[in-house]
């Protein structure tokens, strides 16, 4: 019986009396010291209206991470940038889980009830487990407070047609104060805004006539704000259009940028390479370098075109001229890897030699550690010992290590065999303290590259943008060394807001060199050894060249016949084609050198000409009557890669969560995302670092994504998809969205805790309020103990031919001084038999029996039996 219960699995369910309390304190910055000020009377509400000793009360910190806290609830190391209060509800929702599930839990919220992203997950969780979240605002008090509320913009727009662009600021009290309106760094407009009963609202409609994404930024500037970290806010803008390609070129005029519109690409000449920043290849199709060196290009977008090309499924071309490819600094850049063609060039292909002289700061400030665990010095001398290893036999080098004082840490030396030498040489330099003095500095170098007979004499300067001091009469000194031929470039390290960029920058333009600046320590060994491959390892032939077809120009384009070559080009870069470029057009030289070239990267493709297509030695180029097809082919071959039918991508932000859907016709699609599921790659430009995203299938012909973004990043995406890719971006979040006091998001708390069969709370001694949770107590292991003694019993029984002792009711001896009453038993009277005798009557017999004769008598009536 025991056991047919047990298969029932019986439980018993009751009420716990107990609650296990999550108290959540909001620790970002827009809280400020609240938290701190209120904890201390807080813990003494609660723990005094703690029902009873079998309840738990647990404090924890959030902002954007969530820690326990301390014994106090007032520590709290994490970063402050952001409230995430969906994330420390889901972790909350995620202990409570695996607590006891028979003791019921409630959650109390401390916030000022700013929400920097949605709480809709963190809801469902909490109501699947049935764990209600109560709230208590601690701010809604906004006095001296102004702020820009809103910049609302539509996300896309077509080149050339009008949008609306509203701007909304709040503030406690009437006044007037600047507002600034910028798009992408320029200012649109600077006037004054009135606010009138707590609100302003400025309206105006803008037009871009070029496609790409652009940043527009509002900031009002009030006098007396208590938080002025909500005073700017910044959107983004994507501009449709056409097929667009960025030409970057040093020509006026480009005559490659008119073959292009023909093919009805929107063509967009950037002269200033500097202007060039990341978000401008949305929605580019191409990027074509032509003829500008890389110091010129920010960092920033040289190192954007790797994801553009390999996941975005971007085109990269680069043409020849003195100022491309290895002459203009590409070699070891970013893009290094992505052309089809290597620029490391050989040293028996050398001209002339080299000597080449390294200035090194070593002052104080060099001491300072970075990423890895390395100095800024470690840093700068791994950039020197590169440059040495760049350098071919018959080259010299000098280096110098500059404080207060010039330190020979190489003299002038020919290089022959001895690179790894001089290299470890370099790499001992350590800093000493104080500034660079950058007179004695040069004129140490140019004291040992005097003692040169090289064709070519050069120093890189290398100096902390805000210590280098002690100029003196550094333009004479620069005069002379220029008059004899020897010139200066400079590796400033900082930006050209330093104090001493104005010097650095003016040593650079009279010393005929470049000037490169940077605030990324990481970034020096590459500058190093960019500006070293362009003075040392100069690699364009500038005589003319025989060219000789190679047969795979169909490769390339979609004519059946081959073009007719011009017979010779002004000059070229020499490089070398990688093992996996397709070569179309070799120099018939010694060399036999590519002269076109193209390559697969990823989803992208990459192409290089070697000679110029614009300027100084390209007269027999642009003479040729094929130089319009040759240009034409190029663009088509870069720019193939359109959005495949049947399917569609949108993106949006919302605070800081970036929501991605995919949609697409399942009909045509099922089967390809069954066989290759599409994939989500972002790129954060500021780091560098590469994500992939996992989709989440919500209905047929839809995947969605959600991922956090960190405030200040600039997010670049594709989503990759049977060969194709959709790119989108940038996306950013502004640094005020922590700031941004929308009161809707204080309406979204109210909602989010009724939803869980929460309340805002008044009183703290409500807190422990115990939820409708009834705990589920199963019977089935009381059942499983009581079966063991029942098992083992009856084992005994059968297996022991043992029987259980016979019990009976214990008898009492008759007591001598009274008998027993005896019990008389009137037996029936037998029926008269008629006679001829006399009848004779009978007596009844009477039969007396005792307790004891009784008992006898059933005990052998049982045994019988």
């Amino acid at each position: 019986m025991l056991v047919v219960f047990a298969l029932t699995g019986p439980s018993v369910r009751k009420q716990e009396n107990a609650l296990d309390l999550y108290v959540l304190l909001d620790r970002s910055d827009s809280t400020e010291d609240l938290i701190d000020r209120g904890l201390p009377e807080w813990r003494r509400l609660l723990e005094e209206s703690q029902p009873s000793r079998k309840d738990n009360l647990r404090f924890f910190n959030y902002a954007e991470e969530i820690a326990e806290a301390g014994s106090d609830g007032s520590t709290f190391t994490g970063s402050r940038a952001l409230t995430r209060t969906n994330l420390a509800l889901a972790t909350l929702a995620t202990i409570a889980a695996r607590a006891d599930a028979k003791r019921p839990s409630r959650v109390l919220l401390f916030t000022d009830g700013f929400s920097t992203e949605p709480l809709q997950e963190s809801v469902n969780q909490l109501r699947a487990r049935g764990v209600p979240f109560d709230f208590r605002l601690i701010r809604e008090n906004f006095s001296g407070d102004y702020r820009i509320a809103r910049v609302t913009l539509p996300e896309r727009t077509e080149a050339g047609e009008p949008f609306p662009i509203r701007i909304v600021v709040r503030g406690p009290a009437d006044g007037s104060f600047p507002l600034i309106i910028r798009r992408d760094s320029q200012v649109l407009s600077e006037a004054p805004v009135t606010v009138k009963n707590g609100l302003a609202t400025v309206e105006f409609t803008d037009r871009i006539a070029r496609t790409g994404s652009y940043r527009y930024d509002a900031e009002i500037r009030a006098a007396g704000d208590n938080h002025p970290g909500n005073n700017r806010l910044h959107r983004w803008i994507e501009v449709t259009g056409g097929p667009r390609v960025i030409l970057v070129t040093r020509y006026e005029n480009d005559p490659a940028a008119a073959v292009l519109r023909t093919l009805d690409l929107n063509v967009e000449t950037v002269a200033n390479p500097a202007t060039l920043q990341p978000g401008m290849l949305n929605g580019a199709r191409a990027v074509i370098l032509n003829n500008v060196p890389a110091h010129e290009i920010p960092v920033d977008f040289l190192k954007a075109l790797d994801f553009y090309v390999r996941e975005q499924a971007g085109g990269l071309l680069m043409a020849g001229g003195k100022h491309s490819f290895g002459s203009g600094g590409y070699f070891q850049s970013a893009i290094d890897e992505l052309l089809p063609v290597s620029m490391e060039l050989k040293s028996e292909h050398r001209k002339l030699a080299v000597a080449l002289a390294i200035v090194m700061d070593r002052s104080g400030s060099m001491a300072v550690g970075v990423d890895g665990g390395k100095t800024k010095m470690d840093l700068a001398n791994s950039g020197a010992a590169n440059a040495i290893e760049l350098l071919g036999p018959m080259d010299q080098v000098t280096v110098f290590a500059v404080d207060s004082e010039p330190t020979t840490v190489v003299p002038l030396t020919v290089i022959g065999n001895k690179h790894r030498q001089l290299a470890d040489r370099v790499l001992k330099v350590r800093s000493a303290g104080g500034g660079i003095f950058v007179h004695i500095a040069l004129k140490a170098a140019w004291d040992e590259l005097k003692k040169s007979k090289a064709g070519t004499r050069h120093v890189i300067l290398f100096s902390d943008a805000n210590d280098s001091e002690e100029p003196g009469d550094y333009k004479k000194l620069i005069g002379e060394m220029t008059t004899e031929g020897c010139t200066i470039s400079v590796i400033g390290l900082g930006t050209k807001a330093d104090v001493d960029a104005a010097l650095l920058e003016d040593i650079a333009k009279i010393g005929g060199g470049r000037m490169f600046f940077s605030d990324r320590p990481m970034d020096i060994p590459k500058i190093f050894a960019q500006e070293t491959v362009t003075i040392a390892r100069s690699s364009f032939i500038d005589s003319p060249v025989k060219v000789m077809p190679t047969g795979r120009w169909s490769e390339l384009s979609a004519r059946a016949t081959t073009p007719n070559w011009l017979p010779e080009i002004d000059g070229y870069n020499l490089s070398y084609a990688r093992p996996d470029a397709t070569v179309s057009l070799a120099s018939a030289d010694e060399y036999t050198a590519p002269l076109i070239a193209h390559a697969r990267r990823g989803l992208g493709r990459t192409a290089a000409v070697s000679f110029p297509l614009g300027g100084e030695f390209s007269e027999r180029v642009r003479a040729w009557d094929g130089y319009g097809d040759l240009v034409q082919t190029l663009g088509r071959f870069l720019t193939d890669n359109a959005t495949p039918p049947g399917i569609a991508l949108r993106h949006r932000l919302e605070g800081t969560r970036l929501n991605i859907d995919l949609l697409y016709d399942p009909a045509e699609w099922s089967a390809k995302f069954a066989a290759a599921p599409p994939l989500v790659r972002l790129r954060d430009d500021a780091t560098g670092v590469v994500t992939d995203v996992p989709w989440r299938r919500i209905a047929p012909g839809h995947f969605t994504v959600s991922r956090e973004i960190n405030p200040g990043a600039m997010i670049r995406g594709a989503v990759q998809a049977g060969g194709h890719a959709l790119p989108f971006g940038p996306v950013s979040v502004g640094s005020a969205v922590e700031w941004d006091f929308n009161p809707e998001a204080v309406a979204a708390l109210r909602s989010a805790s009724a939803a869980t069969g929460g309340r805002e709370l008044a009183n703290l001694k409500d807190a422990w309020l115990r939820p409708p949770f009834v705990a589920e107590s199963s019977l089935l292991p009381a059942i499983l103990i009581a079966l063991i003694p029942l098992i083992l019993l009856e084992a005994l029984l059968t297996r022991t031919d043992w029987k259980l002792p016979a019990f009976s009711r214990a008898t009492r001896e008759p007591k001598t001084a009274r008998s027993p009453k005896p019990v008389k038993i009137r037996r029936p009277k037998p029926a008269p038999i008629s006679t001829p005798e006399a009848e004779v009557e009978r007596p009844v017999t009477e039969i007396t029996a005792t307790a004891s004769e009784r008992s006898s008598r059933y005990q052998r009536a049982k045994d019988r039996k």
